[in-house]
């Protein structure tokens, strides 16, 4: 798939420090050793010792090419309790739970991420996303100037029968469940720098409504409308429609009769649901009908990347979560 060989090309650049925390998992260790060994990313593993040596040995997997770390004998655990009791004390936090909060492998992973001991972190094959979410908006942090976290899919469109072949930034459809029109449009933000960032486009931002241009009345469509005009207020130069209904986000010719003034014109490559209830259908749908392969739910608003998996999820699915987790880690050091 092209959309997806030019991302693990552009991670193989300039490599990445990615780590993982569930390497006891047979998905996942096959996944890290396929990175580090291709060099996708530069590799560690986080977890109890024995446990992951004994996977790889039942997988016959070889760990040579990736650097495993046991909390319970890591030189670094002293310095991320430290951390974490500053991060949290605020919050009730004590010195004697941080001790033992940090032996948890997907606090300390992400702990590595927060002291820049690594530059991403992925997990959620066996963490629910609950835990992954509440542990990357705690530790890892929220991006400067973000005032939410949500998610997005990366939809890839490969197959003979696309009519439309490409990527495309669905967003959110695994996180914010009714965003208001404030949220809505830090999702639309969001998204549009992850179509910068992973799709090597500009972003073309279609808000997705029952509603073209006004052609329906409902507080639902005045939702996404506000949203829009709040996104144009702050990026004027972002290509973006207002309430606009899918076909005409997605085809010229419908775009050309139902809003002939539009900016995306019918070639939105970001769609922003108004929400959970029709992002999730809307991706579900893509992929199970359409044939789409969904890449994700990928967290977006992070000041460094930390990525959820499904815990469906193949070992394809984690090699490609942790070349996307590569590739923005690129981008926030070029963000500065």
């Amino acid at each position: 798939m092209q959309v997806l060989d030019n991302i693990m090309e552009r991670a193989k650049q300039a490599r990445k420090r990615i780590v993982l925390c569930e390497g006891d998992d047979p998905r996942v260790l096959n996944a890290a050793v396929r990175a580090a060994q291709d060099g996708t990313a530069e590799i560690s593993l986080v977890g109890e010792r024995a446990g992951i040596e004994a996977t790889a040995a039942d997988n016959n997997v070889s760990l040579d090419a990736i650097t495993l770390i046991d909390p319970a004998e890591s030189s670094l655990t002293s310095s991320l309790v430290d951390a974490l009791y500053q991060l949290r004390h605020k919050k009730g936090m004590t010195h004697e739970r941080a001790e033992q909060e940090v032996l948890k492998p997907l606090i300390f992973a992400n702990l590595l991420v927060h002291l820049g001991h690594a530059d991403g972190s992925v997990a959620g094959a066996v963490h629910t996303t609950a835990d992954v979410v509440r542990s990357a908006i705690q530790i890892v942090g929220v991006k400067p100037g973000a005032k939410l976290v949500s998610s997005f899919f990366l939809m890839v469109m490969e197959e003979a029968h696309h009519q439309r072949k490409g990527g495309m930034i669905f967003s959110d459809c695994g996180l914010v469940i009714d965003p208001k029109a404030e949220e809505l449009a830090e999702i639309a933000k969001a998204a549009a720098d992850s179509a910068r960032a992973l799709l090597g486009e500009e972003p073309k931002v279609a808000m997705l409504s029952f509603s073209t241009n006004g052609s329906a009345k409902h507080a639902a469509v005045d939702k996404v409308v506000e949203a829009a005009r709040q996104v144009k207020a702050e990026r004027p130069e972002l290509a973006i429609d207002e309430d606009i209904q899918l076909d005409a986000a997605i085809v010229p010719e419908i775009a050309q009769r139902k809003l002939p003034d539009s900016r995306v014109k019918g070639e939105a490559n970001v769609l922003i649901f108004p929400d959970l209830e029709a992002g999730n259908i809307g991706y579900k749908l893509a992929e199970r009908i359409g044939g789409a392969k969904a890449i994700g739910p990928m967290l977006q608003g992070l000041a460094k990347p930390a990525n959820d998996l499904s815990r469906g999820c193949s070992a394809d699915d984690v090699y490609h979560v942790i070349a996307v987790t590569a590739v923005q880690a690129q981008a926030v050091g070029q963000d500065g």
